[in-house]
């Protein structure tokens, strides 16, 4: 056992009463590095009462600067929190370290739910099986409606902020991200942002807790259902049509159930939504745009991160090579035509080389 693992289980003890004997079964290491903010175990203990296991998360803060900042980790537990008890089938939230102490970050502790994440492909029993295909995408939805559907104020989620002005803060908070690590010229991203102002619409009249990040990768399956959703690091109060612009650009990804025959299509899933909810569908097309422009973002200060040598990580770089047609898709879906210079949004050729060179060694 070396420290951190010693320092870890010493932080358990404490917090397991009359707890004796903690062990940490499945963790071989405690890694922090840049792309490494999860850690998985089961934890056993003894007390007064016999033996106990747990099977847990720990969701570490990464280090700064990342794709996601502000990372605001306390915001994220106390979200979970306030899920418990709801029919969103979000982790339990258990314990929150604002010291970094013993990991050398901050972190918080949450149950590990059951269930299999299916985001790189699928197996081919269920490629070939229709009607669970079908089952577990109506599955993703109602879990999604059940989101929209949180109470705000029997939760105490109403109090994380006023979800009216939801769409202007996130217009200018992916627009800020994409000018923090601009170098050069971005003639179709500037284009987006300009488009997207200049014909926002109304938004939504019904404030709902958004998820952010609901795509089909961020749900846990158990045989067709849904038992774990996954990933809150961008939910927030506001227009819960935003969600559904992201389900509509990612639900037919490569990869997720939900683009496999049988699953329901885009429109069966809108349609579905709008009869479990009661909230009525409108500018899709606005909604898949403004999206769209998250994505590029992410997209684009992931590679400024790899560039400045923040990380090593080859995904980064090669998810670059999206930008360009994500925000070409988002022109056209505002009715700009315009065939513009993406600018240099991918990462630097001699960087590149560098990485894979030590990588290779």
């Amino acid at each position: 056992m070396n420290l951190a693992e010693e320092r870890l289980v010493a932080w358990f003890r404490a917090r397991l009463p009359d707890a004796r004997h903690v062990q940490l079964v499945g963790l071989d290491r405690v890694d922090v590095g840049h792309s490494a903010e999860t850690i998985v175990m089961t934890v056993h203990w003894d007390d007064g009462s016999g033996h106990h296991e747990r099977p847990v998360v720990i969701r570490i803060r990464p280090p700064a600067p990342g794709l996601l900042e502000p990372y605001d980790l306390r915001r994220q537990f106390d979200i979970l929190c306030r899920l418990d008890r709801t029919p969103v089938r979000a982790p339990q939230a258990l314990w929150f370290e604002p010291s970094g102490q013993p990991l050398g970050r901050e972190f918080y502790v949450m149950e590990k739910l059951p269930g299999t994440v299916y985001e790189r492909g699928y197996p081919p029993d269920l490629a070939s099986d229709p009607d669970r295909i079908r089952r577990m995408s109506e599955s993703v939805l109602e879990q999604i409606a059940a989101i929209h559907g949180v109470d705000l104020g029997a939760t105490g989620l109403g109090a994380l902020g006023d979800g009216h002005g939801y769409l202007d803060r996130q217009l200018d908070h992916w627009s800020d991200q994409i000018r923090h690590f601009q170098q050069d010229p971005l003639p179709a991203l500037d284009e987006l942002i300009t488009g997207l102002r200049q014909c926002r619409p109304e938004p939504c009249p019904t404030i709902t807790l958004v998820h952010g990040d609901p795509k089909p990768g961020n749900f846990a399956f158990t045989g067709t259902e849904v038992t774990a959703v996954f990933d809150w690091e961008m939910a927030d109060i506001g227009d819960p049509l935003a969600d559904i612009g992201w389900v509509e650009i990612l639900w037919n990804s490569p990869g997720y159930p939900t683009s496999a025959p049988g699953a329901l299509t885009v429109d069966e899933f809108v349609a579905g939504w709008e009869e479990l909810t009661g909230i009525p569908t409108r500018h899709r097309q606005w909604y898949r745009a403004f999206q769209s422009l998250k994505m590029a973002a992410i997209l684009y200060v992931g590679g400024r991160l790899f560039d400045a040598g923040y990380s090593e990580d080859l995904r980064l770089m090669e998810m670059t090579a999206a930008i360009a047609p994500v925000t070409r898709r988002a022109l056209q879906e505002l009715g700009l035509d315009e065939d513009l210079d993406p600018g240099p949004v991918r990462p630097r050729a001699d960087r590149v080389r560098q990485v894979r060179k030590a990588l290779s060694r």
